[in-house]
């Protein structure tokens, strides 16, 4: 057996410990008690920790001060999309080659597997050392936390981020779309809408136009989409609707796209011109685009694995992470945590059969750089 080949049970008895503590990104509490133990994992290892403003964790191992030699960047975040008592409809199980539970695969399982390689590394860190950021609030678009990824991507020779890797594929992420939101609160007129129809200047016309409008604006063949996901509008059948209010979403693959986009969001205007408009929200992470030093990460990352007897390829993805932030910064390669499927789903779990070679993959990516 490799020497830096992890212990799958040692890995699962951590694992355990932080899947039990549900964090969903409403629950500070939460969220700390299993930054705690994490910040706990990493004061063993001999690591210098500091609470950021906001709720983040800085960890770092033998990192030059001087800043001669710029540390490696590892982004993970402690929050998770299922609201406290989930485990109770999702607990932890394990069925044959399978974990299941809230967060194992986005992306506790991604924490987990890089302690392991933190400490099969032995007190040997890379050249300036290591940098990890532990955000609480990735899930909800990295609000407290960006400012400190931002400024530590500035500072870093490169970026590795423990997201899962693609389900199915288990392939790395060189690339993802850029995400963000619009909000568009439409106002008209209320009218009666039997007696005096004409007299009242329909919100929900508007939206409507709005929608069609402002999805004709994707161009999938490049990677744009739009998408209409919520809609709010009227107070009864018989009266003219006033009010409308409608969120997109919106995904791109480009800046340049990003720009196309908003300009024509913000050029959008109702037939009807009684009708105000407002419109709130933008680009929240920036694309992650395909670069040669993201190309040169994961090479390095492929040629590993084949010295391990597995391939590992990669993707462009449609899904943000912290990732994005980093990408127009610093050479950054997602996708090095616990393999599996079903990230937001009933069916999240890892792939035990599959996690310590990734996780030995890491080991070496990090003695490697």
């Amino acid at each position: 057996m490799s020497s830096d080949l992890p212990d799958l049970n040692a890995m699962l008895a951590d694992l355990h410990d932080l899947v039990v503590l549900e964090s969903p990104s409403s629950d500070p509490v939460g969220i700390n008690r299993v930054m705690d133990i994490v910040e706990g994992w990493a004061r063993d290892l001999g690591a210098t920790t500091h609470a950021l403003p906001g709720g983040t964790r800085s960890l770092c191992f033998g990192v030059d001060e001087s800043g001669a030699t710029r540390p490696l960047l590892i982004l993970m975040h402690a929050d998770t999309v299922w609201p406290t008592g989930t485990l109770e409809q999702m607990p932890w199980r394990r069925e044959g080659d399978r974990l299941y539970g809230p967060g194992t695969y986005d992306m506790k399982g991604g924490i987990v597997g890089t302690f392991h390689a933190l400490r099969a590394l032995g007190h040997q860190w890379p050249a300036g050392g290591i940098h990890i950021l532990l955000s609480p609030d990735e899930e909800i678009g990295s609000t407290s936390s960006r400012a400190h990824i931002e400024a530590a991507a500035h500072g870093a020779r490169a970026a590795l981020v423990v997201e899962p890797p693609v389900a199915d594929s288990h392939n790395l992420k060189t690339g993802r779309k850029g995400t963000g939101g619009y909000w568009l609160t439409l106002t008209g007129i209320a009218s009666h809408a039997g007696n005096k129809p004409t007299e009242g200047a329909s919100a929900i016309t508007a939206a409507a136009e709005a929608i069609l409008g402002i999805q004709a604006l994707a161009r999938p063949d490049v990677g744009t989409t739009i998408s209409a996901g919520v809609i709010h509008g009227g107070s009864a059948m018989n009266v003219i609707p006033a009010r409308c209010t409608v969120e997109f979403d919106v995904r791109v693959s480009t800046l340049a796209e990003a720009e196309r986009v908003d300009a024509g969001v913000h050029a959008w205007q109702p037939t009807d011109t009684r009708v105000g408009v407002e419109l709130t929200g933008g680009l929240n992470r920036p694309p992650f685009e395909h670069s040669p030093g993201t190309g040169e990460l994961y090479g390095q990352a492929r040629d590993i694995a084949a010295s391990l007897d597995f391939a590992v390829g990669h993707e462009s993805v449609g899904g943000g992470s912290d990732g994005n932030f980093t990408a127009p910064i610093t050479p950054t390669l997602d996708g090095l945590g616990a393999p599996g499927d079903g990230a937001h789903a009933a069916h999240e779990h890892i792939r035990l059969d599959r996690w310590p070679a990734h996780v030995q993959l890491l080991t070496r990516l990090l003695k490697t750089l």
